[in-house]
């Protein structure tokens, strides 16, 4: 286990009293689920979640006032096994930059954090996982590494009391499990979404982006229909109020879990992370996650040809897609033809790169650390090469990471898959130097 921790978090992190603690004791003391608080002290939110995860935290540990720190005889071999709901431990991911700011903020948290220098590694984290607000909260399985939970905010509220430790993730079968409603009025039982592919539709009315995507979602929902496929929406509200879901949910034709479920509502959202709306997640008829990407996919296929919308390994950067550029780390080649058989070329040319990369870390149950863009010539790329002051040129194969303000640029006459490849290796490797955006 503490090989994966310290690959995470580095040999060293601190206590709130600035008490340096070495990563391998967490090995020790039998931590089985670690959580990774991602915040910063100038976050009003933020401040108050640290209240509230204080108190989870004590309780857990069965002791309130439990320090962070190595227990007695940990390491020795004279401490008792922690009972289950004990085997928990926090780091806080800080995006704070100044560090008499931090240092107030951390001062008074009973968890641990990474060091205030250690930016780089809080950058890796915030990519990693793909943090897009703060306050967030993830919890990972401290042997394996894998994502139990991402949505930990709602855990907190819940679960106070921690009964359902670890909180591991559940089938959509057993979670979705209940009646599920028609504007109409008419009931269903979940099980009628057996053999059907599923959207798990997550909006509320009072959110402008949710209303406008809504309207294209019902005419893509009724060709599909119409086509013959087994396809069902679920509507899972964010509304304000029982009235605004109801105005809302009656200009929709497809199923909704009742508004006052509220338990079923909490359980998706964490089943899913979701960390803002409108998000559409696609579900093969297992229930398994076809892609996260429902409302980029449904905009950019109007006609639902690529229905189920399985993930392709190359996008081509479009309006409706340029915001995934702030989820993390992307290779973006640029092309010097609105020509589309310039852009399927240079999209044919990264794609077993991509699919390389993208099968390497789906084995260890991983997202890509890459997204894989190719941008043609149009008022969207002119504006990316603007904001991110790239050259002219045209083949142009560059990284952005949006987060970081970084770029990476490889300015080469011909661009082959040996020199795209050897450039996301160096990448992966940070063997390249950055440019500032």
């Amino acid at each position: 286990m503490s090989g994966f921790l310290e690959e995470l978090l580095g040999e060293k992190l601190v206590t709130g009293g600035g008490e340096e603690v070495d990563v391998h004791s967490l090995s020790a003391r039998g931590i089985a689920l670690l959580g990774l608080y991602f915040g910063c002290s100038l976050s009003a939110p933020c401040a108050q979640l640290s209240a509230s995860l204080a108190a989870f935290y004590g309780r857990l540990r069965g002791d309130a006032a439990a320090g962070p720190g190595p227990g007695p005889g940990a390491g020795a071999g004279a401490a008792a096994e922690p009972e289950p709901r004990r085997r928990l431990e926090i780091v806080f991911v800080s995006s704070d930059q100044d560090q008499r700011q931090w240092q107030d903020f951390v001062r008074d948290m009973p968890w641990l954090a990474l060091p205030y220098k250690e930016k780089h590694r809080k950058l890796k984290l915030w990519n990693k996982y793909r943090i897009s607000n703060i306050p967030s909260l993830i919890f990972l399985d401290a042997t394996t590494g894998k994502v139990v939970c991402r949505n930990g905010l709602l855990v907190i509220r819940d679960d106070p009391e921690g009964l359902e430790f670890p909180w591991g993730p559940k089938p959509f079968r057993e979670v979705i499990a209940g009646p599920l409603l028609r504007s109409s009025g008419q009931s269903l039982e979940s099980s009628s979404l057996e053999g059907s592919h599923v959207g798990v539709y997550f909006s509320a009315h009072w959110c402008p982006p949710c209303r406008s995507l809504t309207r294209v979602l019902v005419e893509s929902y009724r060709k599909i229909k119409e086509a013959g496929q087994n396809f069902e929406i679920i509507f899972v509200s964010a509304d304000r109020s029982e009235e605004s879901f109801k105005q809302y949910f009656s200009e929709m034709p497809w199923l909704a879990v009742p508004y006052t479920d509220e338990a079923r509502r909490s359980r998706l959202n964490r089943l899913y992370g979701i960390q803002g709306i409108p998000t559409l997640i696609m579900l093969d008829p297992q229930g398994e996650v076809i892609t996260r990407q429902g409302r980029v996919e449904v905009l950019n296929d109007e006609d639902c040809r690529e229905f189920p919308w399985h993930p392709k390994p190359v996008l081509e950067l479009s309006d409706s897609n340029a915001t995934q550029l702030n989820e993390g780390p992307c290779l973006v080649l640029f092309v010097d033809s609105e020509d589309d058989g310039e852009s399927e070329a240079a999209k044919q040319l990264i794609q077993p790169i991509a699919e390389k990369i993208i099968a390497k870390y789906k084995a260890k149950e991983e997202e890509a650390p890459l997204l894989f863009f190719v941008a043609g010539e149009d008022d969207m790329t002119d504006s990316l090469r603007d904001y991110t002051n790239l050259p002219e040129a045209a083949p142009l194969l560059t990284i952005l990471d949006m987060s970081a303000r970084a770029k990476y640029v490889m300015d080469v006459e011909e661009i082959t898959p040996a020199i795209v490849e050897a450039f996301v290796n160096d990448f992966l490797a940070e063997k390249l130097k950055p440019e500032p955006i």
